[in-house]
């Protein structure tokens, strides 16, 4: 399998241009490159809890999805552990509909016969990539009175695997 390029070549807010329409003529992006993120909530769903814990983004930027499902991971073993199942809830809360393309170059001996430059550069699908906007939440963990120090200890554990600038932010719900 091919080494994935690092994100900083992805990671600005640009206009998105990745046209797919159900006329095949007017589709540019052929295939949709399956998501990554395995489950976007987790723990106990049905409970209300008093505190609510969100990473929050700091700036524009877009988040892959397989750095998005590493910190859904992380995040998910430090509170399954710790407070069990049922005491705790995990939302990803941002979608990767974003589809990142590539168009590769080659080069070296022969890459003249091979490369068409820049001439239909639209490039292929290599993934896909999350939107985000500065003040929107990431991650949102539901949790007791109990449990706030340990949801703070995961999600900066999760604030790690992700690119950029992020804080915590504790709201807690009316009775």
């Amino acid at each position: 399998m091919a080494k994935l390029r690092k994100f900083i070549a992805y990671r600005r807010l640009e206009r998105p241009y990745t046209r797919v329409s159900k006329f095949r003529e007017k589709a540019y992006i052929r295939i949709t490159p399956h998501v990554k993120i395995a489950k976007f909530d987790m723990g106990n769903l049905k409970k209300r809890f008093d505190y609510y814990l969100s990473l929050v983004s700091k700036t524009d930027l877009q988040i892959r999805d397989n750095a998005l499902d590493s910190a859904r991971q992380t995040c998910n073993r430090l509170l399954e552990k710790t407070l069990t199942t049922t005491g705790y809830n995990l939302k990803i809360r941002i979608y990767p509909h974003h589809i990142l393309r590539e168009n590769p170059l080659a080069s070296g001996a022969g890459a003249d016969r091979m490369s068409t430059g820049m001439a239909h550069s639209f490039g292929k699908p290599i993934g896909l990539a999350a939107r985000v906007r500065k003040g929107q939440e990431i991650i949102t963990v539901g949790v007791s009175k109990e449990g706030i120090e340990t949801a703070t200890k995961a999600l900066n554990k999760a604030r790690k695997k992700l690119p950029n600038a992020y804080t915590i932010t504790l709201t807690e719900t009316e009775k």
